[in-house]
């Protein structure tokens, strides 16, 4: 794109100069509002805005601190909206101890209001880009911080990480001047780990969080677009409930069991909450729902398996829930057994 700018020949002569438009840049998610309220308001109160906020911003959210520490010690806060809170002192390292170096549980988890070790005693450098950040570059230290890795134009995940730099369409709207990318690698960005084709990493009886993309391509739902069953600028909680789209004959069967009439949904057992962002609520409920849906009623069957490398085990998940995290999270006192008897016929019974 070129802009036309007067400009004076040699001679004093009137020529017109064609020089390269300047590159847009970012202008920051508050310049979105005042033309999308709408998404703007919805995506306020997802947790990307807060994946990344200063102390200043996070101290009215009331959170309390790790041990020791006040708000002035204390630089950044790592997430603290939904799961968990994550705490960054003045050098830029996330903090793994007592302010006196002492042992201390340093993630605070809102769920239950329960403390965590993270990474207990290390020096904890802060590398999370570009998935809490907008922007991310790799290159420097924001704030001349030196344990934080990088650099970014705003903090969380803002309008323009999705959509790109803003300042053209700003001056301008128009949807050619802005990005609209609908496709799974762009939620993959951040929603994936080692990846987004490797089946989804686990560890300690549940999926890594994180992972929908790896679970969504390594499940039964391995076509569909994330758009699909989520509005990208609404919390994913308020997922679409598109199940009898496809699955019409079910849907009607399941409406008439005990399961629906006391409240349960699909997701439920299909969206199982297989992964483990903060906590787990027993040992086959974590705190955030998978994408894997294919429910494995032999029980027998297992859902993890490891894999040794140069003396390095690794854990994946497989393509498939297994009975004791679809059913027993709930049913505690029964097992698979049971849970594969009553498997039979269960969405007409």
């Amino acid at each position: 794109m070129y802009k036309l700018f007067l400009g004076i020949a040699g001679f004093g002569a009137a020529v017109l100069l064609a020089l390269p438009a300047m590159a847009s840049h970012y202008v920051g998610s508050a310049q979105c509002f005042s033309c999308h309220q709408e998404q703007y308001n919805h995506w306020q109160a997802t947790g990307h805005p807060y994946k990344l906020r200063t102390s200043a911003e996070a101290m009215t959210a009331k959170l309390p601190l790790p041990p020791g520490y006040n708000w002035d010690e204390v630089s950044y806060v790592i997430g603290g909206a939904n799961k968990k809170a994550r705490y960054i002192d003045l050098q830029g390292y996330i903090i793994t101890a007592a302010k006196d170096g002492s042992e201390a549980k340093t993630q605070y988890n809102l769920e239950n209001g329960s403390w965590s070790f993270y990474h207990k005693g290390e020096k904890k450098p802060y590398k999370c880009g570009p998935c809490h950040m907008t922007a991310y570059n790799a290159n420097g230290n924001q704030d001349g911080r030196p344990g934080i890795v990088g650099t970014w134009v705003e903090d969380g995940i803002g309008c323009e990480e999705c959509h790109g730099p803003g300042s053209e369409h700003i001056q301008q709207p128009a949807t050619a001047n802005i990005a609209v990318d609908r496709s799974v690698e762009a939620c993959g960005k951040c929603h994936q780990r080692g990846g987004i084709a490797p089946e989804p990493p686990a560890s300690g009886g549940f999926i890594q969080h994180h992972e929908q993309i790896n679970e969504l391509k390594a499940g039964a739902h391995g076509t569909l677009s994330c758009l699909s069953c989520h509005d990208p600028h609404k919390r994913a909680i308020q997922v679409k409930d598109n199940c009898s789209i496809c699955h019409a004959e079910t849907a009607i069967s399941f409406a008439k069991t005990t399961h629906a009439k006391a409240g349960k949904k699909c997701l439920d057992c299909h969206y199982a909450k297989v992964s483990k962002s903060a906590i787990s609520l027993n040992s086959y409920m974590g705190d955030v729902r998978t994408h894997i849906v294919k429910i494995n009623t032999d029980p027998k069957a297992e859902m993890f398996y490891d894999v040794e490398k140069d003396g390095k085990k690794s854990t994946y998940a497989k393509g498939f829930i297994t009975l004791d995290y679809a059913c027993l999270g709930c049913h505690g006192s029964k097992d698979r057994e049971w849970a594969a008897k009553n498997a039979k016929g269960f969405h007409s019974n």
